[in-house]
Parts: structure tokens; sequence; C-alpha cells
């Protein structure tokens, strides 16, 4: 059985590993010339398991009326004639009230332990572990509040019962983790330690997979760009792509799963299909370290601000922010020098400020910041999509669980998945 792929990302090479795995044919469709190369691009870094609760919860309405106006703030609504973003803030706000943010946070959390396990799976069959600058060396979550530290200290046990370890920290033990905060310390109120988190580079991870996977025989279409899905008799029939010189061309397959991030959407629509998915826009910059003695080896997460920084062998990635604007990729100045002021601030003189690299994406994201997951209302056309900031976190346990579905089996997993 031939699946087609659509999109190279984390998501999709993920997909394509797994259906390859299971046995299946598998080619993969992308726009761009390598894998990996737009949300997975120059993401967070982070693996965070320790972070399940999704920003659709019951804080989230009041703390971003405080947010308004703040140049930096971790999230930013811009307003624009478009329906479709008006009916999914309405949604994002359903979505923080108390139950259903619980019920998110479990469901994100089960799909996260077990996507970890899947990552040390899938890194150790192919042979990447020394691909990524990856770095096990956990995540710390920062507080400079007393309150929101108070607050996050009383889930831990919640979070112990999704299997999630995550240990309070003073601010000694903070900088004991990490010597690079002694700057900061006098005005630490604590932190969170999870262990078991990593970060990497996911547009590394990406292209060294899909490297191991064309070895393997399974055909990449770069430089295509996904226009049109055909059916016949209710059935996918096959997908209509454009190259760079603006030639057609028609790919058919048994099957196909979509994993193209925000442009799923608009692609789906036609079919009948409305999926709720909007582009958060996310900012990063990477820099190369000056100072080892002031530059994190474990990744940082300032709650704060919603800011995460992560050491990715000789660079450092800091990323953060949300915002709702539509499908605008523009670099906002604004934002980047934010991040950079807070490199300053948090750890300074630890990268060169003047060799930034700045970076806009698009998450592709749900309203309850749950992924979409399983078959659409057609039997042969599959969803891996809609994972927003965690991307990187889920891909390899969604891949895992879409191919098990494919394959007719039941996930073991506290997850709702789609059925069609």
């Amino acid at each position: 059985m031939h699946v087609m792929v659509l999109g190279a990302g984390i998501t999709g090479v993920t997909t394509a590993w797994f259906l390859h795995e299971a046995g299946f044919e598998v080619s993969v469709i992308d726009r761009q010339f390598d894998a990996g190369q737009e949300t997975s691009f120059a993401n967070g870094g982070q693996i965070s398991i320790s972070h399940p609760e999704p920003w659709a919860n019951p804080c989230a309405p009041l703390t971003a009326l405080s947010w308004l106006g703040r140049v930096g703030a971790p999230l930013r609504f811009v307003p624009r004639a478009h329906a479709d973003q008006w009916q999914w803030a309405c949604r994002f706000l359903c979505e923080c009230l108390p139950g259903r943010s619980r019920r998110n946070t479990a469901a994100i959390a089960a799909l996260a332990v077990y996507s970890l396990r899947k990552l040390h799976h899938v890194r150790e069959a192919a042979g990447i572990a020394d691909a990524y600058d990856a770095r096990a060396a956990g995540i710390l979550h920062l507080f400079f509040d007393p309150r929101p530290f108070a607050r996050a200290r009383a889930k831990v046990e919640e979070f112990a019962r999704f299997g999630i370890e995550v240990r309070p920290c003073t601010r000694e033990q903070c900088v004991d983790a990490e010597p690079a905060l002694a700057a900061v310390a006098p005005r630490l109120a604590g932190g969170l330690f999870a262990p078991n988190d990593e970060s990497g580079d996911a547009m590394r991870f990406s292209m060294a997979l899909a490297r191991v996977l064309a070895d393997c025989r399974v055909q990449f279409h770069h430089g295509m760009t996904i226009e049109q899905l055909l059916v016949d008799d209710g059935r996918f029939a096959r997908a209509m792509a454009t190259d760079s010189a603006g030639k057609r061309y028609a790919f058919t397959a048994d099957a196909c799963v979509v994993c193209l991030g925000s442009h799923g959407r608009e692609l789906l629509r036609p079919l009948g299909e409305n999926l709720p998915i909007f582009p958060l826009k996310g900012y990063s910059v990477t820099a190369p370290v000056i100072d080892h003695a002031r530059a994190p080896t474990v990744s940082l997460t300032d709650e704060a601000r919603r800011i995460v920084c992560s050491r990715l062998g000789e660079r450092l990635r800091i990323a953060g922010t949300a915002e709702l604007n539509d499908y605008n990729r523009d670099l906002d100045q604004a934002r980047i020098r934010a991040m950079l002021d807070w490199a300053e601030d948090r750890l300074p003189g630890a990268i060169a400020r003047d060799q930034v690299t700045p970076w806009a994406g698009l998450r592709p994201a749900t309203p309850g910041g749950v992924p979409i997951i399983g078959r659409s209302a057609y039997p042969n056309i599959w969803y891996n999509t809609g994972h927003g900031p965690l991307g990187w976190t889920l891909a390899c346990g969604s891949a895992a669980a879409l191919v098990a579905l494919m394959r007719g089996e039941t996930p073991v997993l506290n997850f709702p998945f789609r059925r069609g």
C-alpha cells in the first residue's frame, strides 16, 4: 500500500519513518527543497514533556489582557477582517474553561510521555543521535514572582500522575543546576526542573531522518507546492502540485496523510473539511555563544515572559511569543529586540548580539492545543497536524499513534483521536 505524506516538516518526516517501519510504500511531497524548512526550521528546540498545559487555560484571558500594549508581550492579537481568526479566538476562550483545560492538559501529557519514548526509538534505529545537537540535560522552568511559582508547585503532584517528573527548586538549586543563572539568582523566586526533558535542533533532526529515509527508498518530491486534493467516488485519488517553474504534476497514492501545518486548512476546505487550525506566529533568534561560562547548557523556560532558551552546540536559540496575525511572517523588529534584551538581562555576555539570525514561523494551533490525529471524513485521507508550539515535543508520538490507527490498531493512550 502506497501512502503519500504531504509535508516534510518534523511531523511529516516522523510520519514517513513510522509508515516505512510498518512496511508501507511511502512518498513525501513538500514545497521546500529540503526537510524541516518551515515551522521546524528555527523553533525553540525544546522537547518539553513538562509543559503539557495549553495556552488555553483558566488564567489565559486575564493574563492576555494584562499584556495588551506591551511590545514584548508573549501573546499578541492582531485583529484582521478574517472570519476564521475570530472564530478561532472565540473557540480558544471556550477552551479556557477549567474542565476543558484539564481535559486538554491530560491528553497532551499522555501524548508527550509516549512521544519521548518514540523519539528515543527513532534516533537509535535511524542512527541520528549525533546529528541534531541533542541534549538530554532537562529543562529548568524559571519563576521571578513568588505567586506564579506557588501555583506551579501545586501542579507537581498532578504532573506526577501523568508520569512527568518535575522537581521544585530554590534559587540556589536553580543555580546549581545551571551555573549560568548566577547573574539573575537574587531575582529568582525558584524553579521547576524536569530532568527527563530534552532539547535539540528540529530542523537538523528532520533533515537527518529524511536522508536515512531516502536511503531506504522513501521518495521525496521537493519543490512541489500542493494546490489541490482530488477525490473520486468518495476517496482520495491524487494530489495536484506545481513546481517552481509553474509546471503541474499529479501524484497518486492509495492514501495520504496531511502534515502541512497551518496550510492544510485551506487545502482541505474544498473537500468540506473545516479544520480548527489557525497560525500562531512565533519568533526566534539564534546566535553564536561567545562565553561558555555564561551560556546555559540546560534548556531554560522563563515562565513570566514565555521565552525559551536552548543550547544547540555552539549556538544559543532563544524563542517565544505567540501572535495571532493570520499568515503574516514579517519580522517585527521590536519583538526581536525584546528577545535580545531578555538574553542580555538574563544571560549577560553569553552571545554575540551582532551575529544574530532572526526568524519567524507559523505554528499550526488548535484552540485547545490538542493536535488533530486520525482519519478524515474520507476513508483514505488522514491527519497529523495542529501541534501548535509542541510540534517537536509531540512529533514522534503523533506519528507512531497515527500509523497504529492506519493499521487498524488502537494506541494505548488517553487521547481524543479523530475517527472520521
